[in-house]
Parts: structure tokens; sequence; C-alpha cells
């Protein structure tokens, strides 16, 4: 239970620091925050606390297969004022995306 406080902690210091730079140096914030900051550190927490570099690196290819099927939601968005489509329909669409991207997802990473 100790480790996940510590996780939550380390975590929101990284999103603090980020928030708080914003201000400061609004181009290096927007970098920091554009990361894929929970990939990075869930990989980094992963490996630390089970010491299974196969699985960490199983763990890494799913979200590099992730990372594309999860940018589905965002589809029904580029063609919502060509179908005149009202934003909750548009939303609502985007989490069938989203499901349709989990079977993808979960189809492709069989075959590692």
């Amino acid at each position: 239970m100790f480790s996940f406080f510590v996780k939550v902690l380390i975590s929101s210091i990284i999103i603090s620091f980020a928030s708080w730079l914003s201000f400061k140096k609004p181009q290096i914030s927007g970098f920091i925050v554009a990361l894929p900051l929970v990939s990075i550190i869930s990989l980094a927490f992963s490996f630390l606390e089970h010491q299974d570099k196969d699985k960490t690196i199983l763990f890494a290819k799913s979200i590099v297969i992730g990372i594309p099927a999860s940018l589905l939601f965002f589809v029904p968005f580029f063609f919502s004022k060509m179908l005149n489509l009202n934003f909750w329909t548009t939303y609502m669409l985007g989490l069938v995306f989203l499901v349709l991207g989990f079977y993808i997802h979960k189809f492709i990473t069989q075959f590692f």
C-alpha cells in the first residue's frame, strides 16, 4: 500500500510541476504535457515493482499499439461538422470508435 502512495505522490509532483511551469515557460510545459507521461511513469513503476523485463517490454509494445487505437476516439470529431452532428452524438460515436480500437488492440497484441 505504501508503494501506491509513493506512485501517487511522484505522479502528482510531475503534473503539478508541468502546471506550474506553464506560466513560466509555456513552450517547455507544453512539450512535457504532450509526452505520454502516463506511459512513461507506468513503465518505470511496473519494472521497479515487478523486476520483470520481459513483461515490461510486452507492456511497452501494448502501449505502442494502444496509442493509435485510442486515437480512433477523435475520428468522429473530424466529420461532425460535415455530418451536422451535435457534440454528444459525436462524443458517443467517439466512444464507439474507442471500443472498436480496443478490439483492434486486443487482436494485434495476441501476436506478441
